[in-house]
Order: structure tokens, then C-alpha cells, then sequence
């Protein structure tokens, strides 16, 4: 099994500053590649990742650089990499509390135990759907909204019903606008909640 991942950046001992886990110690493993190309993408794939620095390591190096219980795969796009799960099981077997950030659009099966935060692109990237599996396996669904339309655009993956917290992001470049727009919908929709990126208000990595 090849146990070693092409990494963009690691980074130890900040807050997870999105989300369900929103103020909460963590380390960060940022895994290199995406194709989805978010346009806001905060780690250079808008562009498919050109010149972007890389370097591999080994799943061993990788938990000998975390500080924190918890730490959080993002990317790039985690799920592209065959190598995941066996990275998330030596994470987990060591103690780590693993959570992924992913866009949906790739499915691999992995540990139940790992936390699975769904950030669907497929509105703005319909060449790369949400993976239907990956609806029923996220523990928390957060929509980067810009304009209000995002939420009309998965309302069907998103029954009144749902049991799976749903988060409702402001697009950091576009926040001024975007914020009292979630205001307007959280007002119309109360069992979904507000997400703001706390680490860029902190000035944190």
C-alpha cells in the first residue's frame, strides 16, 4: 500500500474556524490537488493548482507533525487520493479525532468515526457533482453562499426532515453582501445555522 500523499501545507496547533467545531483546537493537513476549481478557493485551485508547492510525506511524518487530539483533512480535494483511508486510520489508531472537508464530488468508503463536513460546489462546478453517497455520509452539510440562490439550488438534497446540521457560509471576498442575505434566510429557514470563518477574523492560519 503506498502510504505517503502529496501535501500543500500543514499547519499545528490553530481553530477550526468554520462549522460544527467552530472554535475548537485542531491541526490542519492540507492535501495538494483539486479539479473542481472553486473561483474563491483559498489555496490557489481556482487555476487547477499551477506552481502550487508540493512535497510528499509519509503517513508517520504526518502524525509526527500534529500537536492537537483533533486534526483536519482539507485540501485540495481529500477524497481524490486512494491513499485516504489508510492515512485516516493510522491518524485514528494513534488517538486522533479525524475530520475531512470535501466537496463531494469523489466517494471513497472510510472510518465511521471520521467527522465529514460536505461543501458542495456543484453549483458552481457542474462538471463535479455531489457523489450521492456522499449526501447520506456527511455529519454537516455548509453552503459558501453569494447571492441566496445557493440554498434554492439544493433544497432537494435537503429535506425539511434532515437530521444533518446545515451551516450557511458567507463567501469571504463577498461577505458584506452575502452576510445580511443569511440573515434574511436563516429568518425563513431557523433549523439551519450561521457559519462565519472565524480563523480569517482572528488572523489565524
Amino acid at each position: 500500500m503506498n502510504s505517503s500523499l502529496p501535501i500543500h501545507e500543514t499547519f499545528q496547533q490553530t481553530l477550526q474556524g468554520e462549522g460544527y467545531w467552530a472554535g475548537t483546537p485542531v491541526d490542519f493537513i492540507r492535501l495538494a490537488g483539486c479539479p473542481v476549481r472553486c473561483p474563491w478557493c483559498d489555496t490557489g485551485y481556482a487555476e487547477g493548482g499551477i506552481g502550487l508547492p508540493r512535497r510528499m510525506m509519509t503517513f508517520e511524518e504526518l502524525l509526527g507533525e500534529l500537536k492537537s487530539p483533533r486534526v483536519v483533512i482539507s485540501g485540495g480535494e481529500p477524497f481524490l487520493h486512494s491513499q485516504l483511508p489508510g492515512l485516516i486510520e493510522v491518524l485514528e489508531a494513534a488517538g486522533k479525532m479525524v475530520a475531512i472537508e470535501t466537496s463531494g464530488a469523489f466517494w471513497q468508503e472510510i472510518s465511521a468515526r471520521t467527522w465529514v463536513t460536505l461543501s458542495p460546489k456543484q453549483h458552481v462546478s457542474p462538471r463535479y457533482p455531489v457523489h450521492p453517497q456522499m449526501w447520506k455520509r456527511a455529519n454537516e452539510i455548509k453552503l459558501v453562499v453569494e447571492t441566496g440562490l445557493e440554498l434554492e439550488f439544493y433544497a432537494p438534497y435537503l429535506p425539511p426532515e434532515t437530521m444533518i446540521p446545515v451551516f450557511l457560509q458567507p463567501e469571504w471576498t463577498q461577505r458584506d453582501r452575502a452576510l445580511p442575505i443569511i440573515l434574511d434566510l436563516l429568518q425563513q429557514f431557523p433549523q439551519y445555522r450561521l457559519s462565519v470563518q472565524l480563523h480569517k477574523y482572528l488572523q489565524i492560519p
